[in-house]
């Protein structure tokens, strides 16, 4: 279990967020030098949580990015894409080429039986950049999208390392690219730091910085997908205030990062506890909108969360929960 009485703070939270949601960042964009200052923060963090590294360069994973372009809305829009590999990426002229990083760290399992499986917590830490001035504002800061969820899993992190080891490994990892077709997922799906086949479960961490009505207020959350699997019913048999998502049209469940690992068989779903405020995807989403007590309540109840999926049984799919597996698709 974590160290006794263990939590985190508002106010710890809220500087995390404030840190990854700063305007310095200009909004995080995949490739551009906001995100590396968010992955360079990332990685610092997970060194003072007690985090092995476990990515190919210290505690980053880096991720062959270049520019190119995409159809929106009938009109030809710059995007960072995934090269099919580094080899690949060495052909695309050098102007085109961008940094791009998952950062990842590690909590070795502590049980010799269980310890080679793990489970793997994660939340993305991109955003969409700067863009067209609302009000004046470009920066689209997204401290709720999603520098809220990427604080809670370098809190967890840290309440879990300074407390007894759990039995299972646990791998955290701050994903890039979320914004634009989950390329730091996929890349990680392709290229895993241990084998996908000993993930016994993927929870991802979406939006968390505002209390939702629906899951019931401050300090409760939802989860994508609950209906699907065991997840569900196991955090609710510890009388953890986590509900099912009210709001099944809106898709949650495939809109995150967790999907496409559920696509190649791992129980994985999304915590969040989104509103559909609407702040969402515009400068306005900045860190003094977010509420502090709601979120490391949220923080808190997800550490159980996690050390439950460490320590306790197998979350499995549920008859007809597990989605299709992907089509293959041909990279540049």
């Amino acid at each position: 279990m974590a160290a006794p009485g263990a939590s985190t703070t508002p106010e710890a939270a809220l500087a995390l967020v404030s840190a990854l949601a700063h305007d310095s960042l200009e909004g995080r964009s995949t490739g551009e030098p906001g995100s590396v200052k968010a992955a360079t923060i990332i990685a610092r963090e997970m060194s003072r949580a007690g985090l092995e590294p476990a990515g190919d360069s210290g505690y980053l994973q880096r991720i062959p990015v270049a520019i190119g372009t995409r159809v929106v809305n009938d009109r030809e829009v710059r995007v960072p894409l995934l090269a099919a590999s580094f080899a690949a990426l060495d052909s695309i002229a050098n102007a085109k080429r961008r940094p791009a990083y998952n950062v990842i760290g590690r909590l070795r399992g502590a049980d010799s039986a269980l310890a080679r499986e793990h489970v793997l917590i994660g939340a993305h830490y991109d955003h969409v950049g700067i863009r067209t001035p609302i009000e004046g504002d470009s920066i689209y800061n997204g401290a709720d999208d999603d520098a809220s969820g990427a604080a809670a899993v370098l809190e967890i992190a840290g309440l879990l390392a300074r407390g007894a080891r759990p039995r299972r490994t646990i791998v955290f990892a701050a994903w890039t690219g979320e914004e634009v077709g989950g390329l730091g997922a996929r890349w990680y799906i392709d290229h895993p730091v241990l084998p996908l086949g000993e993930v016994v479960a993927n929870l991802e961490i979406e939006m968390i910085g505002r209390p939702d009505s629906l899951a019931g207020g401050r300090g409760k959350a939802w989860l994508a997908g609950y209906e699907r699997s065991t997840m569900g019913t196991i955090f609710a048999t510890a009388g953890l205030p986590i509900r099912p998502d009210k709001r099944p049209s809106q898709n949650f469940f495939q809109r995150s990062d967790n999907y496409p690992f559920a696509q190649r068989g791992i129980v994985a779903h999304t915590l969040s506890s989104f509103n559909l405020h609407a702040d969402y995807h515009r400068p306005s989403d900045e860190a003094e909108r977010i509420d502090a007590r709601h979120l490391a309540a949220v923080i808190n109840v997800a550490a159980q969360a996690v050390r439950l999926l460490a320590d306790g049984e197998k979350p499995v799919w549920k008859p007809g929960g597990r989605p299709a597996a992907p089509a293959r698709v041909t990279r540049p």
